[in-house]
Order: C-alpha cells, then sequence, then structure tokens
C-alpha cells in the first residue's frame, strides 16, 4: 500500500529527479575545468641554513632540498643561483671560503635529488654586509640563499 506523501515533499522528490536526469544527460566536462589551482612551477627562492663555521647540511636542510627538487620534477627548470654567506665572524678569505663550500654543498644535494636544472650558478658573499650598524654580526647570513626559475611545461 502507498502511502500519500505530502505536496512539499513530492515536489522536493520531483526535483531532486529531474536534476538526476539533466545531469545525466549534461556533457562531460572537460579536466581542465575541473583543475584549479595555481601551478606549483614558478619562479621563487628559500634559504637553506647552517651551524655557525659549518657547510654540513643539517637533516632539515637536506629535507627542504630534496623536496624542493621533487616539487621541480614536472616543471621546466631553466636557472638555479645558489649564493652561500657567512657571518662577520672569523677572517673574511675563511668567510669566502665557508659560503664557497655552503653554495656547493647545497647544489650538490640538489643534483643528488634529481633537480632537473640545465644551469646552476654559484656565488659567494662571504661575510661582506653581514655586519648590522650597530655593529652586531648577522647569524642569520649562516645561509644559502636559492633563487630558481621554473615555469610549467
Amino acid at each position: 500500500m502507498m502511502r500519500p506523501i505530502g505536496f512539499a515533499k513530492g515536489l522536493a522528490a520531483a526535483a531532486i529527479l529531474a536534476t538526476g536526469i539533466v545531469a545525466a544527460c549534461a556533457p562531460t566536462p572537460k579536466r581542465t575545468a575541473l583543475v584549479v589551482g595555481e601551478s606549483l612551477c614558478t619562479p621563487g627562492r628559500f634559504d637553506i641554513y647552517f651551524v655557525e663555521n659549518q657547510a654540513r647540511l643539517t637533516e632539515p636542510a637536506a629535507m627542504v632540498l630534496r623536496a624542493a627538487a621533487a616539487k621541480a620534477k614536472d616543471c621546466d627548470v631553466r636557472r638555479v643561483r645558489v649564493m652561500g654567506l657567512a657571518d662577520a665572524t672569523g677572517a673574511a678569505e675563511a668567510n669566502l671560503t665557508l659560503s664557497q663550500r655552503r653554495a656547493r654543498a647545497v647544489v650538490a644535494a640538489l643534483t643528488e635529488a634529481g633537480l632537473p636544472a640545465p644551469i646552476f650558478e654559484l656565488s659567494a658573499a662571504g661575510d661582506a654586509g653581514a655586519v648590522t650598524a650597530s655593529g652586531k654580526d648577522e647569524p642569520l647570513r649562516r645561509r644559502a640563499e636559492v633563487v630558481y626559475e621554473a615555469y610549467p611545461r
């Protein structure tokens, strides 16, 4: 035995049924219309920090470099610039050498992780500009700056 459906419930059921029929007959949208968002392949920069007086990558720094390389695998990576920096402790020549070693460590890790970059540009600033106007050295200079140009394929 069928029970009578209230008028409002009957209209709602009919609307749902009609919507389902119309949706089933609608053309399937293109995938590009469904995928929305920014590309991961965009130019950018990040910093890799080092322990004082060292050029060896820390585990967190190595993780960042592996993640950056993985992110860039499907990108058109045109250039990667890596600049090593040092703070103002120690001799200027030693700081320049340390900066160079930091830049090379970052490039080696990116290469080992499979970063598809045709060109790496290495530079080192040593401790140039590492002292603030107040005369204090900048611990944040114990890093390598990575600037990359990546675009969608």
